[in-house]
C-alpha cells in the first residue's frame, strides 16, 4: 500500500501513441507513487494494454514523456533501458511462457540472462518463487500441460525474478474462471504486500480492481476521465463513469 508521504516512481507526462489513423493514447497524465498499486480500467481495446508496453519500453509513444524514479526513458539508449527494465517485472496477458521450456526453466530465464549469480543460488531462488506462486508441483512440466490459471501463476513468478520494484500486470485475470482469478487477485496482493512493490495492473474487471488496487484509473477515448479509490469511481456523476461501473466493459 501506497503512503501519505510516498514519492512518484512512474511519471507520464502528454503522452500519444497512434497506429496508423487510430489514435490510442491522447495526452496521458498520470502518476504511480512508491508503493502503490493502481488498477487501469477502461473497455477493450482503448489502450490500456499499449500503456504498459510504452511504461517498459516495447513500444515507443509518438510523443510524451515516460519518466522512472526521474529518468527519462522513451529516448534512452539500448543499453540504458535494459537497466530500467531490469527493475520491472512484466505479466503478459497470456502469460507470454516459452513453449519448449518447463516450468521451472521459464521462471530461471530472465536469472540465467540477467543475473550473476552461481547456478546453484539461481534454482534455489527459481524453487523459491515457484513456492510463492503455488505452482512447485508443476516445475517440471510443459507451459502445454499445465492450465491457464497455473500458467498466470508461472508468469508471475517469472516477473518476479529479478526482484522488481515496479510490477506491471496486463490483465492478470482474464479467461479464467471466478474462482481462479479470485486467486490470482489473492495471490498479487500477498506478493505486493511482501515486497512493497510499486504495481500497475490493466484489467477491465471492476471486481479484480477493487481487489487488489489502492487507486483506480478509467481510461476512455485515449485519456484518463477519472483517478481516485475505487468508491469514488463509484460516486462519479460522469456519464461515461457511471455506465462503465454499472456494466462494466
Amino acid at each position: 500500500m501506497c503512503s501519505e508521504n510516498s514519492n512518484p516512481i512512474i511519471e507520464i507526462s502528454k503522452l500519444y501513441k497512434s497506429f496508423g489513423e487510430q489514435e490510442v493514447l491522447n495526452g496521458i497524465e498520470l502518476e504511480v507513487q512508491e508503493g502503490e498499486t493502481l488498477a487501469i480500467l477502461g473497455r477493450s481495446g482503448v489502450g490500456k494494454s499499449v500503456l504498459l508496453k510504452i511504461i517498459v519500453g516495447l513500444q515507443v509513444p509518438d510523443s510524451g514523456s515516460v519518466r522512472i524514479h526521474g529518468k527519462e526513458i522513451t529516448q534512452i539508449p539500448r543499453d540504458d533501458l535494459e537497466r530500467v527494465r531490469k527493475r520491472i517485472g512484466f505479466l503478459f496477458q497470456g502469460a507470454a511462457l516459452y513453449d519448449s521450456l518447463t516450468v521451472m526453466e521459464n521462471v530461471n530465464f530472465p536469472l540465467r540472462y540477467h543475473a550473476t549469480m552461481p547456478p546453484a543460488e539461481r534454482r534455489d531462488r527459481v524453487r523459491e518463487l515457484l513456492l510463492q506462486t503455488g505452482v512447485e508441483a508443476a516445475s517440471e512440466k510443459l507451459p502445454s500441460e499445465i492450465s491457464g490459471g497455473m500458467k498466470k501463476r508461472v508468469g508471475l513468478a517469472r516477473a518476479l525474478a529479478l526482484e522488481p520494484e515496479i510490477l506491471l500486470c496486463d490483465e492478470p485475470t482474464s479467461g479464467l474462471d471466478p474462482i481462479t482469478a479470485n486467486e490470482i487477485n489473492d495471490l498479487i496482493k500477498s506478493l505486493q504486500a511482501r515486497r512493497k512493490m510499486t504495481s500497475m495492473v490493466v484489467t477491465h474487471d471492476l471486481h479484480s480492481a477493487k481487489s487488489i488496487s489502492d487507486h483506480v484509473a478509467l481510461l476512455h477515448q485515449g485519456d484518463i476521465v477519472i483517478k481516485g479509490a475505487f468508491e469514488d469511481l463509484q460516486k462519479s456523476e460522469d456519464k461515461f463513469v457511471k455506465g462503465f461501473m454499472q456494466k462494466g466493459f
